[in-house]
């Protein structure tokens, strides 16, 4: 019984022409993430007071909402990346469904949550009083 050369017993039995799209698509998250966390971090630095009205004004302008929008959910999908691969790796096949679906289930959840709280700053900057 031969055994082929040593390609020959490995070809076909690589990648399974998925995994690609999910590692491109964490590795532009992950720079997206630092781009804008170093935007955050500035932009919140150079605020002149960090009182309510202070930060209400900032949030109420679209240049601080907009990329506040786009930083939760490039996190947020980040995340969702991030747990998928561990809950694929590490949880067991029982569990495994029902562990994605509660992962699903919140990172939809914790983004709708933050996501209304932006929105919601922004759009009514001047009203709010504490």
């Amino acid at each position: 019984m031969g055994s082929g050369s040593s390609i020959g017993r490995v070809r076909g039995l690589g990648s399974a022409k998925e995994g690609a799209h999910h590692w491109w698509n964490q590795r532009l998250t992950a720079g997206s993430n630092l781009l804008l966390t170093l935007w955050f971090l500035v932009s919140v630095a150079l605020l002149p007071a960090y009182d309510w009205a202070t930060v209400s004004a900032w949030l109420g302008s679209a240049w601080a909402a907009v990329p506040l929008a786009l930083m939760l959910l490039s996190v947020l999908y980040h995340a969702r990346l991030g747990l998928q691969v561990v809950i694929e790796d590490y949880a067991h096949a029982e569990t495994r469904v029902v562990l994605m679906v509660l992962m699903h289930f919140f990172i939809v959840g914790a983004g709708a949550v933050a996501l209304f709280s932006i929105l919601k700053l922004a759009f009514t900057a001047g009203a709010i009083v504490p």
